[in-house]
């Protein structure tokens, strides 16, 4: 067990009033125990207790060992995952986390009429927001090694090329800069594409004129990058321009806001409130941003109902964007990690206008 991030949890449980809780997050097993299992359609699942006590509940086909300090109680395919769950947890109030499914949970809820299903995802979602020393020195060199995967990309990038070309050649860049893997699949928007925020990467061929959205981020040491640029293939109009500079002053605001203390509803507001003053208001679609980590989406949002505060040790995107549909769109993120001085970007691949 990773003993550091199981207290963290455990401080949050006790906040909480929770005695025990369930977390069947792989990635979030991952972070306290060391260990990444995807288990498919099959329960895996660690109780924690407030009194430092863990168990780890698995399929026998997965072949795991216990995790040091932990116990491990397999079940296999002849018997209900419930039934190997059911008698590890404690008569009374149960945490569990959001990706307690209900093919495991109403079972559970049967079986054990003596136990109260509470949602206690707060606890590890709260631990892992807050990075440490080592987290941070993984997602700046995951952020620097984007940079530089996506810097090689537009080197090559020219009008007639398809999306999914683009997002070959990022693919290949990563990996030969070492990357595990991308943190998700490449967005690479052209032209009217580019108005569809998660406009899924196709053979759209590109065209002179056309906005380029590049949505990309990779896994580095386990930990996950995602940055956006835009950028115009062979000539922008004066439309494109201005649209263009309300964005990244947006994002320069938002990055701006970024302090201990601020609310991140308050980050929000600060990139939004460029966009509202330049007229796009109601073409700003999504929320400003979203915590990641060894997941490219991760709690918290920066969005406009956020009450969370900016914390050091925080990760987050600041992604303004405008889209008008039909036409083009903008999108320029970048990712900020908060200090005791303030917010600092993560990546350093040039914001300004660029014409390709």
């Amino acid at each position: 067990m990773n003993r550091p991030q199981l207290q963290k949890v455990i401080g949050g449980m006790q906040k909480a009033g929770l005695k025990q809780l369930l977390v069947t997050s792989p990635m979030s097993i991952r972070y306290l125990t060391g260990r990444y299992t995807h288990p498919g359609e099959r329960l895996i699942a660690l109780l924690i207790t407030d009194d430092g006590g863990a168990t780890l509940v698995a399929n026998a086909l997965f072949a795991m060992k216990a995790p040091e300090g932990a116990r491990l109680v397999e079940y296999d395919d002849t018997q209900p995952a419930s039934e190997a769950l059911s008698a590890c947890v404690k008569p009374g109030v149960l945490g569990v986390d959001k990706d307690f499914t209900c093919r495991f949970a109403l079972p559970l809820m049967e079986s054990r009429p003596d136990v109260r299903l509470r949602l206690g995802s707060g606890c590890v979602d709260r631990a892992r927001m807050i990075k440490t020393e080592e987290e941070l020195k993984c997602m700046a060199e995951s952020s620097r090694k984007n940079d530089e995967a996506l810097a090689r990309t537009m080197e090559r990038l020219r009008p007639g090329m398809t999306e999914n070309e683009v997002a070959g050649l990022y693919r290949q860049a990563a990996k030969d800069l070492g990357a595990q893997g991308e943190s998700f699949d490449a967005l690479i928007c052209f032209g009217p594409n580019c108005a569809e925020p998660h406009h899924a990467t196709d053979d759209t061929i590109s065209r002179p004129g056309d906005s380029a959205i590049l949505d990309v981020g990779l896994i580095y040491a386990g930990y996950c990058s995602d940055m956006t640029r835009t950028v115009f293939l062979s000539c922008a109009t004066d439309e494109q321009k201005r649209v263009y500079d309300v964005v990244k002053r947006a994002n320069a605001a938002g990055q701006a806001a970024v302090r201990p203390g601020v609310k991140l509803r308050d980050v929000d507001r600060a990139a939004r409130a460029v966009i509202e003053e330049a007229g796009y208001g109601r073409y700003f679609i999504h929320r400003t941003g979203h915590g990641i980590g060894l997941e490219v989406h991760e709690f918290p949002d920066v969005s406009q109902t956020s009450e969370e505060v900016c914390t050091p040790g925080m990760v987050f995107s600041v992604e303004p964007g405008v889209y008008l549909p039909g036409r083009f769109g903008v999108r320029v993120e970048d990712l900020v990690a908060v200090t005791p001085e303030g917010g600092v970007p993560l990546n350093a691949l040039a914001r300004d206008e660029r014409i390709i």
